[in-house]
């Protein structure tokens, strides 16, 4: 009498795997976990000033430290999921994201923040990384367009969601300095669990090799570049200074002294951009890259507006066409980039094109650390606001005249 075999334990490990939509939904999960936590700390800012007595400046370079590593990571390891597989680098970096939460969960200086806001950027950047190829890898159609609008969305509204339930957390459950790091702990543990179900896109995983991404733009696309380059300042530059004073000002336009001020204003920042970009994804990218250059620099307009009358509702207003702009403007920013790309040169424009955007985070916040002590919170946001308002516009015209072609030439 014979027994029919048991099937191979690979057979066993790979029919537990997820697959299809499942899989899909976990790899994005993971980007708006990551974008989440990188929003959670912004609310808590103030309560580490008020306890560690710390400078403006050095608030501003807490949150530097984090772009400084989430580029570093995207450059040296961005690519490094195409050699040991999508599912063992996103292991890593889901470990390394754990870890930082313990960190900022214990920390009892400003050096466990600077320790904390590293390591979670690192570790952002690689799992950036890996699971921006890993949805490539596993959405059905291999659309390049529809990945690119779901990265796009649940980061946004990562860091919207995250820095709203963080300054709930902080204004009105116990231990403000420690839940909301457990909470994401929590989190990222079971996007852990469920990672680790996840098929492995790469067919012969290998030894990691860590190559250095070198920026670089070829001639004949330099002009768009430029173009792509200075949406993406003028957008990003205003979340590095909402995402690190924002909170501290909203505060102030508000006149609470609630944490949830802060969280309201990322969120009215961040939210409507997710709404844009759905409702965008399928206009021309000039036109998209204009007309959210143009709505960005109303919604900036409004804000500094605020600023100078002192009224809380244009101040939220601002906020969100602000975001709004934001949304539709980086979506065609980014399209209109990767239209023009050589295949063969992607991953060189695109490593460029990051530089400029995680500086454009951490540079203006850190400038204006560096002004706010003489200027004051108010004029130091009018300023750097008045600035966005223009460049805003000079890139809504540009967009402009190149979906027109006046400009074919030198900008497209």
């Amino acid at each position: 009498m014979s027994f029919p075999s048991s099937p191979p334990p690979t057979a066993v490990a790979a029919s537990r795997r997820l697959s299809g939509t499942p899989a899909f939904a976990v790899v994005a999960a993971v980007i708006g976990l990551a974008l989440a936590a990188s929003a959670a700390p912004s609310p808590l800012y103030g309560v580490y000033q008020d306890d560690w007595q710390f400078s403006t400046l050095v608030l501003t370079l807490v949150y530097a430290v984090y772009c400084l590593g989430v580029l570093t990571a995207l450059l040296v390891a961005g690519s490094v999921s195409d050699d040991a597989g999508r599912r063992p680098v996103l292991i890593v970096a889901l470990t390394g994201l754990i870890l930082s939460t313990a960190v900022f969960a214990f920390a009892d200086s400003v050096a466990w923040l600077f320790a904390a806001r590293l390591l979670q950027g690192v570790s952002t950047g690689v799992a950036l990384g890996a699971a921006g190829a890993a949805l490539i890898d596993l959405h059905p159609r291999a659309d390049g367009r529809r990945v690119g609008l779901v990265n796009g969305t649940v980061s946004a509204a990562g860091m919207g969601i995250g820095s709203i339930v963080a300054a709930a957390l902080v204004q009105y459950a116990p231990a403000p300095r420690v839940l909301p790091f457990v909470v994401l702990g929590t989190l990222f543990a079971v996007a852990l669990v469920a990672t680790i179900a996840l098929p492995e896109p790469v067919a012969s995983p290998s030894r990691p090799q860590l190559r250095i991404q070198r920026p670089q733009v070829p001639p004949a696309i330099r002009g768009a570049f430029l173009l792509s380059a200075l949406g993406v300042l003028a957008s990003w530059s205003i979340g590095g200074i909402y995402l690190s004073l924002g909170p501290r000002l909203a505060g102030e336009m508000l006149h609470t002294s609630s944490h949830l001020a802060g969280g309201v204003a990322i969120l009215a920042l961040t939210l409507p951009g997710v709404f844009t970009q759905l409702r965008w994804q399928h206009t021309d990218a000039h036109r998209a890259a204009s007309a959210g250059a143009a709505v960005l620099a109303f919604g900036m307009a409004l804000t500094v507006l605020s600023l100078s009358t002192g009224s809380a509702a244009l101040f939220l207003t601002g906020g969100v066409v602000t975001g709004a702009g934001w949304g539709v403007a980086f979506l065609g920013a980014l399209r209109s980039l990767t239209a023009v790309i050589p295949p063969a040169q992607r991953a060189e424009v695109m490593s460029a094109f990051y530089v400029v955007a995680y500086l454009s985070l951490a540079v203006p916040a850190i400038v204006a650390g560096v002004v706010v002590g003489d200027l004051g919170l108010d004029a130091t946001f009018r300023l750097f606001g008045s600035l966005v308002v223009v460049l805003a516009l000079v890139v809504a015209v540009l967009a402009a005249r190149v979906r027109t072609g006046r400009v074919a030439a030198t900008v497209a």
